[in-house]
């Protein structure tokens, strides 16, 4: 893939594109019928996506997996790896869960997911904002298709602090 192009090249989401974007998303669930009892969020970008379509489609039940797939630009794991803590699918074996991401880039997150999901919920179907063509996975639900860069809001400027336990300074 190599490095993200000049801006021109990418596809920039701003907040209020954003907005725009999710409503339109949980449009798309609610008139499709899909009442999911759950959504399952895909930490980090799935989380903003995960609360607002909880709050649009009226769903309080949010679960939060964290899955580790880019370690930083262009610069991937070879296979997703699920980090603590780890959800616990008891009880869910009669309910609808609705998977919430940001992206379906290569589709690896989102397939292991459903892998982990399978025979242990009742349905299981995904939401996204953004589906790449080469994605190996096919949402049911998704905002806009691009074979773009993605610019997302919360993450295009660089953090104002540094992980934890490094000893590099942040400028804020």
């Amino acid at each position: 893939m190599g490095e993200p192009g000049p801006v021109s090249e990418r596809e920039i989401l701003t907040w209020d594109k954003y907005g725009t974007g999710i409503r339109e998303l949980a449009v798309q669930i609610a008139h499709d019928g899909y009442q999911p009892d759950i959504i399952l969020a895909i930490a980090r970008g799935g989380l903003f996506a995960a609360g607002s379509l909880g709050y649009a489609l009226s769903v309080k039940n949010l679960f939060v997996m964290n899955i580790e797939f880019y370690t930083g630009v262009d610069e991937r794991l070879d296979v997703p790896v699920m980090l603590p803590p780890y959800i616990d699918l008891v009880d869910v074996s009669d309910k609808k869960f609705l998977i919430a991401d940001d992206v379906a880039d290569t589709g690896l997150t989102l397939k292991a997911v459903h892998e982990f999901c399978q025979g242990k919920v009742g349905e299981v179907r995904s939401a996204v904002l953004y589906e790449k063509p080469h994605s190996e996975i096919q949402c049911e639900y998704v905002w806009k298709r691009t074979d773009q860069w993605i610019n997302f809001p919360w993450s295009s400027e660089d953090p104002v602090a540094s992980p934890k336990g490094s000893h590099q300074a942040a400028d804020a």
